[in-house]
């Protein structure tokens, strides 16, 4: 038996999504309504996922497993987390927002939004 935190609490909300989200990305608020990427270093608002006819729905709450990237892995616990410009996460050396990280495995990480 595995355990799996897949979609608990999950709650989505739906924006414009500007050019360039994806699903499965990180991502911010950057209008009213409006998300888009992040660039390396900022603070995100959830994560994209669903991205149709220019709109996205975004994971505001719930866990949502995220790849990482940098030189140095999350920890399990609540650790400091930024997005890393390329659509994932990394432990920031200054910033971040601190989240709960129940799994860290394979370059992916499980957190609580």
């Amino acid at each position: 038996m595995s355990v799996s935190f897949e979609e608990i609490g999950q709650v989505a909300a739906t924006f414009q999504a500007e050019s360039g989200v994806t699903v499965g990305q990180v991502c911010k608020i950057t209008a009213n309504g409006k998300v888009g990427a992040c660039s390396a270093g900022e603070n995100f608002c959830g994560v994209t996922v669903s991205n149709k006819g220019g709109y996205g729905a975004v994971a505001v709450r719930g866990f949502v497993t995220l790849n990482y990237t940098g030189d140095t892995a999350p920890t399990v616990g609540y650790c400091t987390l930024a997005a890393d410009g390329k659509g994932g996460v990394a432990v920031p050396k200054s910033g971040g927002r601190e989240y709960l990280v129940v799994g860290v495995e394979n370059g992916t990480v499980t957190v609580l939004l």
